[in-house]
């Protein structure tokens, strides 16, 4: 690969790949560790009704995929705002993702050194990461955008392996009991933010949009990738309240990966290693598209959209995103109350992004055709 093909683009690509890039933002680290933060069964209408209102999102920001600014990339952002505005909100978008970088890194992490290698030093689990997620993303976003397909059918067939505790002797229909709160106050407003977080992801298509055929109407993959996305957290969540009742369900950190100790395979003898093993394919997949988006955003920064781009400078970049973990690791993340510091601020932040940035675009644009 040369050093100038990292952003480059020879060809669109359909909303076959905008359907998978949705759906797979979408479910991220935040749907392992969700039922613990729901726990109550009425939650279910939560996530519908978030899952609703994600689909107002997308609808909006497939407006803008829509519109003839959107294929022009980054000249298309400074006809819509200026280029001082768009340096300011790259300056706003680096520090999300690095927000959104430091969770999900840091929480998969936790998971592989629980799940896999209790003894090693969590310092080593994250360099492996970021040195793989650095090598994806060194092979420039076109490739990135094509090797979503493989992530993809790598993943997502990992649902079908809960079926069986639907049919669990101990799954009892009662763990579904109440399905409508005794109080209003029931539905705190932290796990609907936190549903909402978990959902967020697809505003970063907004960055990706030269290389997905934005004149394609794109509506109906961003529909079709959202119902998946919805399906999917009921199925798992309602699973993890048949499994372990909603009294219990909120003392397992990792109830979706604890679930899956309880399988057991002629094949193989912890089912549980080999679906965390195969899942860190789509985490370093998602984790070397953030690290080309902070390439990205710190070129634009700069000031140097133009220049051509290096491997050193992705280097420089990924470099800077592993001392943070570092630092994150060793003096800001605690098993207990650290990490809910950090998913709360995930979930503001993730939500924030999720909730604006289609919205701020569309009007923008509007205001803009008026003009």
């Amino acid at each position: 690969m040369t050093s100038s093909s990292l952003f480059n683009k020879t060809s669109p690509y359909g909303g076959v790949y905008a359907m998978f890039l949705v759906n797979r933002l979408q479910m991220l680290y935040f749907v392992l560790v969700m039922p613990a933060f729901l726990v109550h069964p009425y939650m279910i209408w939560a996530i519908i009704a978030m899952g609703l209102l994600s689909q107002v999102n997308l609808i909006m920001l497939s407006r803008w995929f829509a519109s003839d600014l959107s294929e022009q990339g980054y000249e298309g952002f400074v006809l819509l705002f200026g280029e001082r505005t768009v340096r300011l909100l790259a300056m706003a978008g680096l520090l999300f993702i690095l927000i959104k970088i430091t969770v999900v890194t840091q929480g998969y992490t936790d998971i592989i050194h629980q799940y896999i290698f209790p003894s090693m030093n969590r310092n080593w689990l994250i360099l492996f990461a970021i040195l793989m997620s650095f090598y994806l993303a060194a092979q420039g976003m076109e490739n990135m955008i094509r090797f979503i397909m493989i992530a993809c059918l790598s993943t997502c067939w990992m649902v079908i392996v809960f079926v069986p505790f639907y049919f669990s002797p101990t799954a009892s229909l009662t763990d579904l009991y109440p399905l409508i709160p005794a109080s209003g106050s029931a539905f705190t407003w932290k796990s609907l933010l936190f549903i909402l977080s978990a959902l967020s992801g697809p505003e970063y298509l907004i960055l990706l949009t030269p290389w997905l055929n934005p004149r394609q109407k794109t509506l109906k993959y961003f529909t079709a990738a959202n119902a998946y996305t919805i399906w999917e957290y009921l199925f798992l969540f309602i699973g993890a309240l048949l499994f372990y009742g909603s009294h219990y369900l909120n003392t397992i950190k990792f109830s979706i990966v604890s679930m899956v100790r309880y399988l057991q395979s002629p094949v193989f003898e912890r089912v549980d290693i080999f679906l965390v093993s195969v899942h860190m394919i789509y985490f370093m997949y998602v984790m070397a598209l953030f690290l080309l988006l902070c390439y990205g955003a710190v070129r634009i920064i700069a000031g140097r959209v133009h220049a051509k781009t290096s491997q050193i400078g992705l280097l420089l970049s990924g470099t800077a995103v592993l001392l943070c973990m570092f630092a994150v690791s060793n003096w800001f993340w605690d098993a207990g109350t650290d990490q809910n510091m950090w998913l709360s601020l995930q979930s503001w932040s993730g939500a924030c992004t999720y909730l604006l940035a289609p919205a701020v675009l569309l009007i923008t644009l509007k205001r803009k055709r008026r003009v």
